[in-house]
């Protein structure tokens, strides 16, 4: 006969109460058992003496005589130090149903999607940025240099001294095409009204 050490559910409809029994294994849950040994009350706090009673004693015979413990037994075992801790892995137990699965991956894609159009207007927006920044040397040159020729006395940047050679090099040649393009053009002739 192989026996087992098992809870046995009493209480009422929402009030579960078990009983800590010796049974043989091919008895229903709640049927026939050969001996109590304890009890168990899930509905009292977890640090309570009177959550899980059980007979020590009896169980160790129970045991000698070829009987084994369930898993919630076992863990009543553990906490009371009669048995060594076992390493329990249920790796199935903390995945996410079928659809969840699916709704998770679906959330995933959007995330996704969601990503690369915030990271494509970001690229537009740092493309843009570069932009002006790239004008806004220049800017800066012109408005330091001539700041610097109304104060005299404060020196002006290398960067700026630069800029504005470039710009004072760059102003005859202007005036040069500026020349150029008004001979190049014909006068109008008069309108006869």
């Amino acid at each position: 006969m192989a026996m087992k050490i098992r809870l046995a559910r009493a209480g009422t409809k929402k009030r579960p109460f078990y009983r800590i029994v010796a049974a043989d294994s091919r008895m229903p849950r709640d049927g026939r058992f050969i001996e109590k040994l304890g009890t168990y009350n899930p509905l009292l706090p977890k640090d309570s003496a009177e959550r899980v009673k059980m007979s020590l004693e009896r169980i160790k015979y129970w045991m000698d005589q070829g009987a084994m413990p369930t898993d919630r037994v076992s863990r009543f075992l553990e906490a009371a130090g009669v048995l060594d801790k076992q390493e329990r892995s249920n790796p199935k137990k903390a995945l996410p149903r079928k659809k969840a699965q699916e709704r998770a991956e679906a959330a995933a894609a959007n995330e996704a999607k969601d990503a690369a159009t915030s990271q494509d207007a970001q690229h537009e927006d740092a493309n843009a940025e570069d932009a002006k920044v790239d004008e806004a040397p220049e800017a800066n040159a012109e408005e330091a240099a001539t700041k610097d020729a109304e104060d005299g006395a404060q020196e002006v940047p290398e960067e700026a001294k630069d800029a504005t050679k470039s710009e004072v090099n760059d102003a005859p040649k202007a005036a040069s095409a500026d020349t150029a393009s008004t001979e190049t053009e014909v006068p109008e002739e008069p309108k006869a009204g």
